[in-house]
């Protein structure tokens, strides 16, 4: 049995710039084929006061949080939002940093958002619905320098889809289906 050489091993950066290249080749080609439909529906149950959201790990049920009358039992809205947007930027920070060839000994990416009650509640007209600041908090540990850790923090800003969605939000309109 021969040893491999390091020619024939494949770094991580090469295997996922393999992996990606044929599906960024074909958007370039036909770039229609690049444009995916995410979907999610909710089962609501109104005496419960809740939505259940069948999900890839299982079904999360989404309560009222409690400072808007509900008892902490179900997932919140606003907390499920922080979730997809922790979630995608840990995936953009760890595929980043793979075609970076930055090796992440370690890594956690906390989001805290700050929403106002009154607006939920419809008790200050003023006060505005929704999460109305957004901290995203990466903790890395790696030997990569400063700047190249900067640049890395930039791209997976870039990058993530639910944190470009949040800073640029689309359009969103509610109608019966």
């Amino acid at each position: 049995m021969t040893a491999t050489s390091t020619d024939d091993a494949q770094t991580p950066s090469a295997a996922l710039r393999a992996r990606q290249r044929p599906l960024k080749d074909a958007y370039k080609e036909d770039p229609t084929g690049a444009l995916v439909t995410s979907t999610a529906t909710a089962r609501v149950d109104q005496g419960a006061l809740t939505a259940t959201v069948p999900t890839w790990a299982g079904d999360v049920v989404a309560g009222l949080h409690p400072a808007t009358g509900g008892d902490g039992s179900q997932a919140c809205s606003a907390d499920i939002v922080l979730q997809a947007l922790v979630a995608c930027a840990g995936v953009t920070l760890s595929s980043v940093a793979t075609a970076m060839g930055i090796e992440l000994r370690s890594a956690s990416v906390t989001a805290n958002g700050t929403w106002d009650a009154r607006g939920t509640l419809g008790v200050d007209r003023e006060a505005p619905v929704g999460l109305s600041s957004v901290e995203v908090l990466v903790d890395v540990d790696t030997d990569a320098d400063d700047d190249t850790v900067a640049k890395l923090l930039e791209l997976t800003e870039r990058y993530c889809v639910v944190a470009r969605t949040l800073t640029a939000p689309p359009p969103v309109t509610v109608r019966r289906a």
